[in-house]
């Protein structure tokens, strides 16, 4: 017996479907920054499941120059991780980071929520204000909740520019994070050179810091 066709009720929901998933692609190349499913749902017509939509479109963009990423529960296009050297996109550093900067990112980042005490028992010297200033003024850590402790200390959480910078979907994506919970580093509060993951995670800030503090050749045959 030969299957019966699609009926017209089942060519309309098809036809639907792909054009929610049209105007949900134009919606996330629109926006200037990632958007939660939320403020897609808000967006979309009546009937539009945002969640298989977006895992339909992630689908139809992987393996492509530019790919549709999961940052944390946020949405957005983003080019491809592995095409980063080829494109050489140029970025602003508008200012440079210390290695004290980025020792403290790095803290943060394994130890968040995690107190200034922490930081400077965990790095051994003493935190200055101008370090997590800088990073504050990067976009990558937040201030966090208090402490239930006496003084109520301010704890210290990374942010989800920070994800977006270092390509990761989630804090639980940092490299090396799952041996070193095994090993109960993370618990016992190691220094930062037990951390030889995040020296390779943050290592392409100070390249790019490099590559934008070496002279133009032109420069200096003008010179």
């Amino acid at each position: 017996m030969m299957m019966a066709g699609k009926t017209p009720k089942m060519k309309r929901t098809v036809a639907m479907s792909k054009e929610h998933k049209r105007i949900l692609e134009a919606l996330l190349f629109a926006s200037p920054e990632a958007l939660k499913p939320q403020e897609l749902h808000e967006r979309m017509p009546d009937g539009a499941d945002v969640g298989a939509l977006l895992k339909a479109l992630q689908a139809d963009y992987a393996g492509r120059g530019v790919e549709l990423m999961n940052i944390d529960g946020y949405w957005a296009f983003r080019t491809a991780e592995d095409l980063g050297e080829a494109l050489n996109l140029e970025k602003n550093v508008h200012k440079k980071m210390s290695k004290a900067a980025l020792e403290t990112l790095a803290i943060v980042a394994y130890h968040q929520p995690v107190t200034r005490a922490e930081i400077e028992n965990i790095r051994g010297v003493a935190t200055h204000r101008g370090t997590l200033d800088a990073l504050i003024e990067a976009g990558w850590v937040k201030p966090g909740r208090r402490r239930e402790t006496p003084g109520r200390p301010l704890t210290w959480v990374t942010t989800t520019d920070f994800l977006d910078q270092f390509s990761l979907s989630s804090i639980m994506d940092l490299p090396g994070l799952d041996d070193l919970k095994a090993s109960g580093l993370l618990d016992r509060r190691p220094a930062i050179d037990t951390l030889p993951a995040a020296n390779d995670l943050f290592a392409q800030v100070e390249r790019e810091e490099e590559l934008a503090e070496e002279p133009d050749d032109e420069n200096i045959m003008e010179g």
